[in-house]
C-alpha cells in the first residue's frame, strides 16, 4: 500500500463488517472470540493500528493523553521527574506527551494544544507556568496537577516539597558545620520553593544566632546562575564561613566558580544545597543538600492527577512531602579537595 492501513482494509481481509473491526479494537465491546482473532491476525499481518487520537477527537471521551508542562530540562531533577512521571502514565494506560514552556512564550499555544486533543489532564512541572494555563484548564474540565507551585486555581491538585522544613534544615547543617555568618546564593528571578524555602531559612538563621550577611545571585537557578554567583562572592570579599545555595544545580557552578578562581578548597565555606541531584554525590562534588524524593514526588503527581479525574468535583487536597538532610563533604572541617 501506498497508505497506511485503515479499518476498512483489516474488515476486507478478515471478511468481516467495518463495525466488527472497531468493536474488536474497543475495550468492553461485543465480538465473538473466533471473529476477534481473525481480525487481530488481519491487522498484524497489515500493520494496523488504531488511530486512538482521531477516536478521541471525534468522541466525547477524553483521549488517554496527559500533557507534560514542562521547562530547565537540563536540570537533573526536573528530567528524573518527567521520566517517572511519563513510565507512570504509561503504567498507567495514559500517553504522555511533552509540552515545553520558558519564559517569554504564549501560554495560548499550549493551551489549545491541550484542548484540541482533549486530553485527560495535565501535569504543570516548569518553574514559573503563567496563570492562564491553569484558569483555562479550570475553565474547560481539565484535571490539573501543579508541582512546587504556588496556588492559582482552588481546582487545581498542588503537589508541593516541605519547604519550611528544607529552609530550616539548611540553617541547622551549616549551624552543625560551625558556621555563625552565611550568605545566600540564588537567583534573580522568582520561584515559588526557592523564596518559600529562603524566607523559611532567613527566620531559623536568627532563631539559631546567625547572621545573614549577604546574597549574591545568578540569573538563573543552574550551573551558569552559580558560577556568577561565586564571581560575586569573590569580587566582594564577603566574610562569611557558610553559603546555602538555593539548589544544587546552583551550588555545582558555584563550587566550580571557586574552583576556576584558584580558591583552595580549605579556604572554602561550608555549602548547603537542595534537592540531592544526581551530580551532588559526584565525588568532584560531594555536596550537603536537603533531598526531596522524585520518586515520591511522581508517584503524589500521579496520585493527584487520578483523583482529579476521577472526582473533578471534589476540592483537591494539597499534599505536601516531606524532606531529609543529607550530609556530605562540604560541611564537614576539612572540605573537599
Amino acid at each position: 500500500m501506498n497508505r497506511p492501513p485503515r479499518a476498512s482494509d483489516v474488515a476486507a481481509l478478515a471478511g468481516v463488517s467495518r463495525s466488527a473491526v472497531s468493536r474488536a479494537f474497543t475495550d468492553g465491546a461485543s465480538v465473538a472470540p473466533e471473529t476477534r482473532d481473525r481480525i487481530m491476525a488481519a491487522a498484524e499481518e497489515l500493520g494496523y493500528r488504531v488511530n486512538h487520537l482521531a477516536r478521541s477527537l471525534k468522541e466525547a471521551a477524553p483521549s488517554k493523553l496527559v500533557a507534560l508542562v514542562v521547562s530547565d530540562m537540563d536540570h537533573s531533577l526536573r528530567a528524573r521527574l518527567v521520566d517517572l512521571l511519563a513510565r507512570g502514565l504509561v503504567a498507567g494506560g495514559f500517553r504522555p506527551f511533552l509540552l515545553p514552556w520558558s519564559q517569554g512564550d504564549d501560554p495560548r499555544q499550549l493551551i489549545d494544544m491541550m484542548l484540541n486533543y482533549n486530553v485527560s489532564g495535565a501535569i504543570v512541572t516548569s518553574d514559573t507556568p503563567p496563570e492562564e494555563i491553569s484558569h483555562q484548564c479550570a475553565r474547560f474540565g481539565v484535571p490539573l496537577v501543579l508541582v512546587n507551585k504556588a496556588p492559582v486555581d482552588a481546582r487545581a491538585a498542588r503537589v508541593v516539597q516541605d519547604t519550611d522544613a528544607a529552609g530550616r534544615m539548611a540553617a541547622h547543617l551549616l549551624r552543625e558545620a560551625g558556621c555563625r555568618r552565611v550568605l545566600y546564593a540564588g537567583q534573580a528571578r522568582a520561584s515559588f520553593t526557592i523564596d518559600e524555602r529562603r524566607r523559611a531559612f532567613e527566620a531559623e538563621l536568627g532563631a539559631l544566632g546567625m547572621t545573614l550577611a549577604g546574597q549574591v545571585t545568578g540569573p538563573s537557578q543552574n550551573h551558569a546562575g552559580g558560577l556568577i554567583a561565586a564571581e560575586q562572592y569573590l569580587a566582594a570579599r564577603h566574610d562569611v564561613d557558610g553559603v546555602h545555595c538555593a539548589n544544587d544545580f546552583l551550588a555545582l557552578g558555584f563550587i566550580d566558580g571557586l574552583r576556576r578562581a584558584g580558591l583552595p578548597a580549605h579556604d572554602w565555606p561550608a555549602l548547603v544545597g537542595c534537592d540531592d541531584i544526581a551530580e551532588a554525590a559526584w565525588p568532584a562534588f560531594d555536596l550537603t543538600t536537603i533531598r526531596q524524593d522524585p520518586g515520591l514526588l511522581a508517584n503524589a503527581c500521579l496520585d493527584g492527577l487520578a483523583d482529579r479525574i476521577a472526582h473533578p468535583a471534589n476540592q483537591p487536597e494539597l499534599q505536601v512531602l516531606p524532606v531529609a538532610a543529607v550530609r556530605r563533604a562540604t560541611t564537614r572541617k576539612t572540605n573537599i579537595d
